[in-house]
């Protein structure tokens, strides 16, 4: 669990009539990280040729992918294929599926299509509703409320004949063409229109026969008329844009269970493509290699055997070797799952290099301790805890929103260390509800802390931050070291600015420093004590340049030495030894500060409740209990959001930095449920 899993890799040479079932086998165990075969430096095997698929990848992963969005517009998440699914698949066939596709694509299309014509003349109605509403209704003599309607309101009528022919040119522009009846041929109408498409509407209405008319005074309680017309006809058009959504929706769940069925074939068929392009073949044989954890080797082994019935070469290749393909060795954590959010947070940095420590088993402690002493509260702890259980309930089984279910896990954690920490303190909700069982925070902030405990005020809160510090420090240090042993890298171990020199000069300095706080004015510490701390490993640490120099030279032949050495490379020498050393000092001075913000933060959520507790004391009743509830809302939200992204930040630039190389490449192998 310390370091990353040990890897092996895989040259397997198969019948080219077995490589179906091998190829099935693999994508079952689901194991293998395949690496470029090209890259072996062997004669025989580059005269191999690539394996040719029957059927386009691309096509497949395209018809795939229409799938998935047929059926997220209707929440359906089809599920990864499994091994009875590969066992019992068919042949895929692009023009058969393509079909189906476009068939209830084209039926999608006509429905959507007079959703958008509806959609539009809701929009014209909804226009014209606000000016309605806005500035009133004129008819005839009856005058506007105001001067500036964008309003035109006239009546007047067409021949019978023509009705059809001016709703259709209407069409285009928001208008609502109210019909008041028949006379004889002739069609009277109420039209209402925008006053900016005047011109136009004048121009459909010449067209159409139209006749102004002035509006009798028995048809004048249309005005009441009009505002139930507009209403009415938004009604039944937004109820026929729902059946259409509906319709829509009803199309592809009628088809959920053939495209669920089509979907996985594709799949099957898209990751056995993937695994066959990392095949190299000949005429009768097939050959591959890639990365899987060394545990996994027999079981492979065994699998491979049984699926071409012994008829194959197996061998295993080492990290290291020379005849391994590709020398980048993929990584696999090797955490227990409760750890995933934490997995997450180092991902996000980096991926640690193959052989190193993983740092997912120490982020855990640490980046809790870090939160826990800046949001120490039990009861606004209990809140983040039922937040993160919440979330983590409604990402679940929505496998596009992973990253959201860690984050929720990763809340619920920090839940949890808000809770301890609150107890350790006493605080629940900002107030010292029960004794605390380390010290009193909100005692130390405000100046009444017990009388003879050993944190009494905000100056040794933050010596405890310091602590604290230095300790995730010196581990990143003993980290390092670790790594550059186990990787053979001696040179960096001892010279680096995190290996053995640069922790001595920390050690060192770190003992100086607390022993001139406590030393008595009249003590003082011996020169001999300062060179054997700091003195010695920074004159130890001038050898870096000169080794690198001559070493080097060594490999690049005496001549060249000869003629490009000059006096001026040791000015070199001392220039560069002495930016190391200011790097050295400075570095490892605002490391070590930087955990000031630790006590910083923590104090800040003290005082808030503090002032919160405050105002509320100004008030009484119900009004104090809002000012408790929206300050308990906001120190939660703005408090535990602040911890959150100070303890990764120290993490990241203070404990990784020392020892963390985020260049690794993960372990990724093609399986049944490969994203």
């Amino acid at each position: 669990m310390i370091f990353t899993t040990e890897m092996i890799q895989l040259f397997a040479v198969v019948l080219g009539r077995d490589s179906e079932r091998v190829s099935e086998m693999l994508l079952s165990e689901g194991v293998v990280q395949f690496a470029n075969i090209g890259e072996i430096d062997n004669q025989e095997i580059n005269k191999f040729s690539a394996v040719n698929s029957n059927i386009s990848v691309s096509e497949v992963t395209n018809l795939r992918e229409r799938i998935e969005g047929l059926l997220h517009t209707v929440n359906i998440i089809p599920k990864a294929p499994t091994e009875t699914n590969l066992t019992t698949r068919g042949s895929v066939v692009i023009e058969k599926e393509k079909k189906l596709l476009d068939r209830i694509d084209g039926e999608r299309e006509s429905i959507r299509e007079r959703q958008r014509t509806i959609q539009q003349e809701i929009l014209k109605l909804e226009d014209i509703s606000r000016q309605v509403d806005l500035y009133g209704l004129g008819l005839s003599d009856v005058p506007l409320k105001t001067q500036h309607s964008f309003l035109q309101v006239q009546t007047g009528r067409i021949p019978a004949s023509n009705a059809t022919k001016l709703e259709e040119g209407l069409a285009d522009y928001p208008s609502l063409p109210v019909s008041l009846g028949k006379q004889d041929d002739l069609a009277h109408y109420l039209l209402i229109s925008m006053k900016r498409d005047s011109e136009s509407i004048n121009k459909i209405l010449s067209h159409s026969g139209w006749t102004k008319i002035k509006l009798p005074n028995e048809l004048k309680s249309v005005k009441e008329d009009v505002f139930k017309e507009i209403s009415a006809k938004h009604e039944t058009l937004t109820a026929e844009q729902k059946k259409l959504e509906k319709r829509v929706n009803d199309l592809i769940k009628n088809q959920e269970k053939e495209l669920i069925d089509v979907w996985v074939n594709l799949r099957v068929t898209e990751l056995l493509s993937r695994i066959k392009n990392n095949f190299k073949s000949s005429s009768r044989t097939v050959i591959f290699t890639g990365w899987l954890p060394s545990a996994k080797k027999d079981k492979l082994s065994e699998s491979i055997k049984k699926a071409c019935n012994d008829r194959c070469y197996l061998e295993w290749r080492h990290p290291g070797g020379k005849e391994i393909a590709d020398n980048e060795v993929p990584v696999k954590f090797n955490n227990p799952k409760s750890f995933a959010p934490f997995e997450m947070l180092v991902s996000n940095f980096g991926i640690p290099q193959y052989k190193t420590i993983d740092p997912t088993p120490f982020v855990m402690p640490l980046y809790l301790a870090m939160f826990g002493l800046m949001f120490a509260d039990a009861g606004q702890g209990i809140i983040l805890l039922i937040a993160g259980i919440f979330g983590m309930k409604s990402f679940r089984d929505i496998p596009e929103k992973k990253g959201y279910f860690k984050l929720s896990w990763l809340i619920v954690w920090c839940g949890v260390s808000s809770i301890i920490f609150g107890i350790l303190f006493g605080s629940y909700f900002g107030k010292a509800l029960f004794k605390p069982l380390w010290f009193d925070y909100h005692g130390v902030v405000t100046g009444h802390a017990h009388e003879g405990a050993r944190i009494s005020s905000v100056l040794d809160i933050m010596v405890l931050a310091l602590y604290f510090g230095i300790l995730v420090i010196f581990v990143g240090l003993i980290f390092n070291w670790i790594n550059l042993f186990r990787t053979h890298r001696w040179v960096d171990f001892l010279f680096d600015k995190a290996g053995i020199l640069g922790g001595w000069i920390y050690a060192g300095g770190i003992y100086l420093a607390f022993s001139v706080l406590k030393s008595n004015p009249g003590n003082s510490i011996s020169a001999n004590k300062i060179f054997l701390l700091v003195g010695l490993p920074v004159c130890l640490l001038f050898l870096k340049e000169p080794y690198h120099y001559f070493s080097h030279i060594k490999s690049s032949g005496r001549e060249h030495t000869e003629k490009s050495f000059n006096p001026f490379i040791i000015l070199t020498w001392l220039m560069q030894w002495t930016v190391e050393l200011l790097e050295i000092f400075s570095g490892y001075l605002a490391n070590t500060l930087s955990f000031i913000r630790v006590a910083g933060l923590g104090i800040a959520h003290v005082s808030l409740m503090i002032a919160f507790f405050s105002m509320a004391e100004m008030t009484s009743g119900i009004f104090s209990i809002i000012i408790l509830i929206l300050g308990n809302t906001l120190v939660i939200c703005l408090e535990g959001l602040s911890a959150g992204v100070q303890a990764l930040r120290l993490n990241y630039y203070e404990f990784f930095t020392k020892f963390f190389h985020g260049t690794g490449k993960l372990y990724t192998p093609i399986s049944l449920n490969s994203d």
